[in-house]
């Protein structure tokens, strides 16, 4: 099944949160919040409702964004939808505690700069560059969730 790509613009609701997962491989967790702005009958700006968008980047480019951003900074995300299930204690006896959410599985990450600038510092690969997909490269070594 073909992935589901997206373009997300939006700000940092807090600092790129980096850990590693048990066999070393960096990844990133942070969040994004967009919202829509819209101009009303009387031409006047009107900020739309918010989504929050969970993103996870991997390997040299989580370690990147750790290093880069931070909490407000505005950003453009490229990346794949992914939707992932886990279990917790169950709230009430209703509740089964399995839970799914949505995430996206960042491929780029970059500065928006229509409020801001940035200055490039082309980072050194001692390394093989990464898998194309940003994915953990043997699902069976590594477990293809963040360690959060």
């Amino acid at each position: 099944m073909p992935a589901t790509s997206v373009t997300l613009i939006g700000n940092l609701t807090d600092d790129p949160e980096l850990r590693f997962t048990p066999s070393g491989l960096p990844v990133a967790a942070f969040t994004v919040a967009c919202n829509e702005r819209y101009r009303d009958d009387a031409g006047q700006s009107v900020e739309g409702p918010v989504s929050f968008f969970r993103v996870n980047a991997w390997r040299d480019l989580a370690e990147h964004v750790a290093g880069s951003l931070a909490k407000g900074t505005r950003v453009i995300v490229v990346g794949t939808m992914r939707q992932r299930s886990y279990q917790t204690d169950p709230r009430s006896p209703d509740d089964s505690g399995k839970r799914t959410v949505w995430e996206v599985r960042a491929t780029e990450v970059g500065a928006a700069l229509t409020y801001a600038t940035v200055t490039i510092t082309r980072a050194r690969r001692d390394t093989v560059p990464p898998a194309s997909d940003n994915s953990p490269a043997d699902s069976n070594a590594d477990s293809d969730e963040p360690p959060f």
